[in-house]
């Protein structure tokens, strides 16, 4: 079968178009004697010249009834011929066209006497219908010769009377009318062809052919020219005998010229496949849980008969139909809502209800389903056990979440005993007063009863979640409508205003946020959303004045503000510019040394945004770098008041959200690792998001591996820390102290990115500090993401092994050891990163917004929780031997290092 190539027409997003060229053909004048019985047609513009002025209206039809408005050619002023040669463009795609669909084209005359059709004083000179789809269904292209109707206006109709092509006329055998119309069909036919390039073109001898063609064309119009019967004359220019005029039974010989636009491939119908219908909004009652799965559709037993064939003998003459039914899966089955009031009714006042307890096989069961993580679907059996035995669950700390998914909160009369119950329930871990705060739980009592617990935590740890904090901002009842305090609304809002007017730290961080969020202008974000954070931004400054000191403070955010301005405002100007890395970084220099910038000497010293408790008083131009990376991000030193410099990165044109989210998660496990009494010398730099395409992050003073690797040859990681920690007493002529640290953060870092499934792991972005410090760099994709095939699910390097000593050495089976402590201690605390992840859902992060619902799995994936730690350290060990002894990671290296020395 020879290869063809098509396109569909409902995926051709391009607006309908057809460009009216002019009108061919001639007809016999009007006798004078029939103008002089009817002296109204010599007011017509047509017959006081063969070139008077006309225009053309075209409007799409289909199935009978107008698709658009029409559209019309402009005012041409015509000496010669009717030629227009105009693109007219509908207000409609071919995306959109059903099959039917059709142009109604009218020439429109002028006469101050009006007619029958007419528009004014305009008057129809002819009309015409053409189909945009052929008897294929592929789409017309290239020119077309459409038989005008005179004194008719196009119908539109899908049985129109003006078609545009006519039906072969029959003719006797021999006749020298039917040869000649013949070979003018045969030599259309053949123009069209060289026009769409289907013939080769040769100049001398298509000239030759274009004017025997002309030729004749003109002698075939003559010979239609002949004279008529006084009768035929007067119908021939639409008038019956009695002097009224009448509709004119077939085309004239009068021709439209037409083109419509040209593709490279045939244009085939297909119709537009609408979406399924939406899933009715009504909730399931009972669903106040997170990551809800709809109910697959129930199997049909069918009994005998029932579904049979119209032939079967038992059957009753056909087959069910099965009807789609959007809600089927959202709203309660009404068998299992009346069997879980039954239910319920006997446990909601019961007297005894306080006093039940569960016996050591019901226990058991309540435990395994205390242990389910947070993205868990709770069976509606599981509700009602929990429902039953409430009471006295009310002393795990670990139960109120799963009790606030069993709750049917729209039931009134349930939700408020629910409310109640939430007074006596014992103090909660931060996990789940996070997970309360998330999308799933939307009644008020169960958020102000979260919000209490985050009380009780200090400033430093809460500052380990106020990215999320922030974002659950979005699921509280707050009004975008101006003229309402959002303090009324939110308590969340209320505990974050406050807290944060009475820390800088957290007042700093938490503006910063709460900016950027602001400046979210995205489609995925909304109107809706920029004012619930602007009204937060108008009430923390509010509540900020009120506070000892809080003018001062909010001077320094303005001030902050001012000095991320002037950095954004050189930034993009050499990010734009086509000069060369040292004019660049030249041109920085002066501009950051010009005393009008305000940042050689700043005074008083400004907190950085980006480490509020690094203060700084001036910049050290000498030490500007502009790199070579597409964006141009610019390394800018500042004097602190410590006698110290702090080296910053700023970076313009780049959405920097999902690096700020992975560094703070880091932060965050480094954290929980030191609790296990686990400091694995995690170093993760600072990253602050300024707006959704800029930002700052901390300059850490290091080297890439690739860099290492082209400077030293053999164990070019080791080579890199003897030289800037020798000793020769230590192991392999080290400081033990470096070994130990590089051991440490290589184990830390290895098991933090494998569960955050970080991708496009290369040398460039793997980095080491001459201290030992092991870090990555450039967090783009995360998640399970990558741009390069069979990646390997966690980036253990050749160096960073060789680097330890090889793979039986002492050192690497300690690296291996540390990565096993580190998993087992983070799989301890995995309901709290699953519940951050889930905060982030709606936080328009590029590797999170792909698949929003799936982003807290896709990390519980890595967790392999449905395994015990013994089967989940076994796993993650074969995971670190295959990646050691891929050739994949080792292929993907040389490749990349291949590409870059190319561009460089």
């Amino acid at each position: 079968m020879e290869a063809f190539t098509f396109a569909s027409s409902d995926t051709l997003d391009y607006p309908v178009s057809i460009r009216i060229i002019n009108l061919e053909g001639a007809e016999a004048p009007v006798p004078f004697s029939t103008l002089i019985e009817h002296p109204e047609l010599r007011h017509i513009g047509s017959n006081q010249s063969a070139h008077s002025d006309l225009y053309v209206t075209v409007q799409l039809w289909a199935g009978s009834k107008p698709l658009t408005v029409p559209v019309q050619t402009s005012y041409k002023a015509f000496r010669a011929e009717r030629r227009w040669n105009e693109w007219l463009t509908l207000p409609i795609t071919y995306s959109t066209l059903p099959q039917n669909a059709r142009f109604a084209i009218t020439a429109w005359d002028l006469s101050p006497t009006g007619s029958k059709d007419a528009q004014g004083h305009a008057v129809p000179y002819g009309g015409t219908t053409l189909p945009l789809f052929d008897q294929d269904n592929q789409l017309h292209k290239g020119r077309q010769k459409c038989h005008l109707y005179r004194r008719r206006q196009a119908d539109g109709n899908d049985d129109s009377r003006t078609p545009a092509f006519l039906p072969k006329k029959k003719m006797k055998r021999g006749e020298p009318e039917e040869k000649e119309v013949d070979e003018l069909d045969r030599m259309e036919k053949l123009f069209k062809k060289h026009e769409m390039g289907e013939i080769q073109r040769v100049d001398w001898l298509d000239q030759l052919v274009f004017r025997g063609f002309e030729k004749r064309g003109l002698q075939s119009a003559r010979s239609n020219m002949r004279p008529a019967k006084p009768q035929d004359a007067a119908q021939s220019e639409g008038q019956k005998d009695d002097g009224e005029p009448a509709a004119l039974p077939g085309p004239s010989n009068i021709v439209l010229n037409v083109e419509l636009p040209r593709f490279d491939f045939p244009i085939v119908f297909a119709d537009h496949e609408y979406p399924p219908p939406p899933v009715s909004s009504y909730l399931h009652p009972s669903s106040s849980q997170s990551n809800i799965v709809l109910k697959p559709p129930p199997e049909v037993q069918l009994g005998p008969g029932i579904n049979a064939t119209a032939d079967d003998d038992e059957g009753y003459g056909g087959r069910l139909i099965r009807v789609y039914d959007p809600e089927v899966a959202a709203k309660d089955n009404p068998a299992e809502s009346k069997h879980r009031r039954l239910v319920r009714g006997q446990h909601r006042n019961g007297i005894l209800d306080k006093d039940l307890k569960p016996n050591a096989k019901v226990r058991d069961e309540l435990n395994l389903i205390m242990a389910y993580s947070p993205t868990h679907t709770l069976s509606p059996e599981e509700k009602d056990l929990i429902w039953k035995f409430r009471h006295h669950l009310t002393r795990n700390k670990k139960a109120l979440t799963k009790f606030a998914k069993s709750v049917n909160w729209q039931d009134q009369s349930e939700s408020r005993q629910a409310a109640q119950i939430l007074g006596k329930w014992t103090d909660i871990d931060v996990d789940d007063a996070l997970e309360l705060l998330g999308p799933t739980f939307d009644n008020s009592a169960v958020r102000a009863f979260a919000v209490d617990r985050l009380r009780k935590a200090d400033d430093q740890e809460l500052l380990l979640y106020l990215l999320q904090l922030v974002q659950a901002l979005k699921y509280e009842h707050i009004s975008p409508q101006p003229g309402q305090e959002v303090t009324q609304d939110s308590s969340l809002a209320r505990f974050l205003i406050s807290r944060a007017a009475n820390s800088f730290t957290l007042g700093n961080y938490f503006w910063w946020y709460v900016m950027v969020e602001c400046d979210d202008k995205s489609q995925d974000q909304g109107a809706d959303n920029q004012a619930i954070y602007g009204k937060v931004a108008y009430d923390f400054m509010t509540e900020l004045v009120k506070e000892p000191g809080g003018q001062e403070t909010r001077e320094t955010l303005k001030r902050q503000a001012e000095w991320i301005a002037i950095l954004s405002k050189i930034s993009g100007e050499i990010k734009e510019s086509n000069e060369s890395i040292a004019k660049r970084t030249e041109r920085v220099k002066q501009f950051l040394g010009d005393p009008k910038n305000e940042l050689t000497n700043i005074d008083p010293p400004l907190p950085l945004p980006l480490d509020p408790s690094v203060e700084i008083i001036g910049v050290a131009p000498e030490e500007t770098v502009v790199f070579k990376s597409s964006l141009h991000p610019i390394k800018v030193s500042f004097k602190t008041t410590s006698g110290r410099k702090y080296p910053i990165l700023f970076k313009t044109g780049d959405d920097l959200r999902q690096d700020q989210l992975v560094i703070q998660i880091i932060t965050l496990m480094d954290d929980l690792l030191q609790k296990e009494n686990l400091d694995l010398k995690l170093s993760p730099y600072k990253i602050l998001a300024t707006s959704t395409s800029a930002g700052l992050s901390q300059f850490v003073h290091s080297m890439t591996f690739q860099g290492i690797t082209s400077k030293y040859r053999n164990n070019p990681a080791l080579a890199y820390l003897k030289q800037n920690n020798p000793d020769s007493h230590g192991p392999m002529g080290l400081r033990k102290e470096t070994l130990d640290t590089f051991i440490k953060s290589c184990a830390g870092y290895c098991v933090i990115t494998y569960i955050l499934g970080v991708g496009d792991r290369h040398l460039d972005n793997l980095l080491l500090a001459p201290d030992g410090h092991f870090f990555h760099a450039d967090f783009g994709y995360i998640l399970g993401r990558d741009p390069k095939p069979f990646a390997p699910a966690m980036k253990l390097s050749k160096e960073m092994v060789d680097c330890m000593g090889g793979s039986g050495s002492e050192h690497y089976r300690q690296f291996r050891q540390y990565c096993f402590l580190a998993y087992s201690a983070l799989r301890k605390n995995c309901n709290l990163i699953l519940n951050l992840f889930t905060l982030m859902a709606n936080a328009n992060i590029p590797d999170i917004k792909l698949e929003p619902d799936k982003a807290a799995l896709k990390v519980k994936e890595r967790f392999h929780l449905e395994m015990n730690e013994e089967d989940a350290i076994r796993h993650l060990e074969r995971i670190m031997d295959d990646n050691l002894n891929a050739l994949v990671p080792v292929v993907i290296d040389k490749l990349h290092e291949l590409v870059q020395a190319f561009r460089a």
